[in-house]
């Protein structure tokens, strides 16, 4: 591994080793703020928007599917550049730059309706959220070094409950914009995450300066050996991310064209992002502190493929709807949750950036792919229900690519 040269490591080890859990919970909640940003608002809730702006667009399903694929194109550059920027600028500063140009480009979403336009916000949002997120989970993982692991993976598993936060919040905020707006609701929509993605970056300012910047070699490029050991997580975080997104992007079209009124669409957003908010925190933080090897992938995949079965083998309506939120939405951010304990179990302490950067570079290369053909298959005969059988594939394989991962520890 390089080492690369920066600057507080004393502050940081003192904060790690002797600040109070309750001072450490409260630094991970406003570095919450960053996921609540970057993927429940930038990320997921186009799902809430898909359905208005492929009618008001009038868009095919494919090109509805391309507009996740740009966000995930622009998150694969973010997440491969994510370790440089912490190099260059710092890890607090690439964090809340990259968190300002998300709320800028959510606001900007709401002043355009031209294709390319869109396509290009996306895609920049993508790239800025990439950072926020890896560069988040780097300081989160750096929260609580220097204690057990059962402490120390909290502040992450309550980093990673800002997704199920942001997902409940714009679950409830997009319908009540598309009801009030009409036909420009889906622009109303935009623009409220984009305002309080703005207002998001006062507590993500106060959790970042309260975790200091490492000396030596932090944020330090991984050698191919480091990185060997990784592969199967690697294939798995892949398929994961092309399975659970592809879900994400179109469950809720699906939902209305077998026809669920908004009402229950928002109760179905809103169960989804607090089963995951309350699952991260309850139950994942322990389980992926402890499951060795892949085991804790494999399950997160179980899970996340049995929630994509009810709104695709049970009668339409809202028990299906529903089953399928609390299924899924426990398991689906485990994934991120249990990659980033991988990486801070597995890998040098140095290499903890690179090594998540790198981690979701492959999660972002199955985002890119999973919306677009999922999105090809649904405008063929069989409709959004047979995108969605993609989806319970790609996770049945993902879970058998974890099994393949084994235990190691870093040199």
């Amino acid at each position: 591994m390089r080492p690369v040269a920066h600057s507080g490591a004393v502050a940081e080890s003192a904060f790690s080793a002797g600040a109070s859990p309750a001072r450490q919970a409260l630094t991970a909640l406003g570095l919450a703020a960053g996921p609540v940003v970057a993927l429940g608002f930038t990320r997921f809730a186009y799902a809430l928007l898909l359905p208005a702006m492929h009618e008001r667009l009038h868009w095919s399903y494919a090109q509805a599917g391309g507009m996740n694929t740009a966000n995930a194109l622009g998150y694969i550059i973010g997440a491969a550049t994510a370790a440089f920027w912490a190099r260059r600028l710092g890890n607090r500063a690439a964090f809340l730059w990259g968190l300002a140009v998300s709320a800028l480009s959510l606001c900007a979403t709401a002043a355009t309706a031209g294709f390319s336009a869109l396509l290009t916000l996306r895609f920049a949002g993508g790239l800025a959220t990439a950072v926020v997120f890896v560069v988040g989970s780097a300081l989160a993982s750096r929260v609580a070094t220097g204690v057990g692991s059962g402490r120390a993976v909290l502040p992450v598993a309550i980093y990673m409950a800002g997704v199920g936060a942001g997902v409940v919040i714009s679950g409830l905020v997009v319908p009540a914009a598309l009801s009030a707006g009409q036909d420009a609701g889906w622009r109303l929509g935009w623009l409220l995450m984009g305002l309080a993605s703005v207002a998001a970056l006062l507590p993500a300012w106060l959790g970042a300066r309260a975790v200091g910047e490492p000396t030596g070699p932090h944020a330090a490029l991984l050698t191919a050996d480091e990185l060997r050991p990784l592969a199967p997580t690697l294939v798995w975080y892949a398929l994961f991310g092309a399975g659970y997104v592809s879900y994400m992007t179109f469950a809720v079209a699906l939902l209305r064209t077998q026809g669920l009124g908004s009402s229950i669409v928002s109760v179905f957003f809103v169960v989804l992002g607090a089963a995951s908010a309350v699952a991260t925190l309850t139950v994942w933080g322990h389980l992926t502190g402890r499951l060795r090897g892949g085991h804790a992938p494999a399950l997160v995949a179980v899970l996340v493929f049995l929630g994509v079965l009810p709104v695709l083998l049970m009668s339409p309506g809202p028990a299906a709807a529903l089953l399928s939120a609390v299924v899924f939405g426990a398991g689906f951010m485990a994934g991120p949750t249990a990659a980033t304990v991988i990486a801070r179990r597995m890998l040098p302490a140095p290499g903890w950036t690179a090594g998540i950067a790198l981690l979701t570079v492959a999660f972002s290369l199955g985002q890119a792919v999973g919306p677009l053909v999922s999105g090809l298959l649904s405008d063929s005969q069989g409709g959004i229900a047979r995108g969605l059988w993609l989806s319970a594939v790609l996770l049945v394989l993902s879970a058998v690519a974890a099994l393949f991962q084994r235990e190691h520890t870093p040199s």
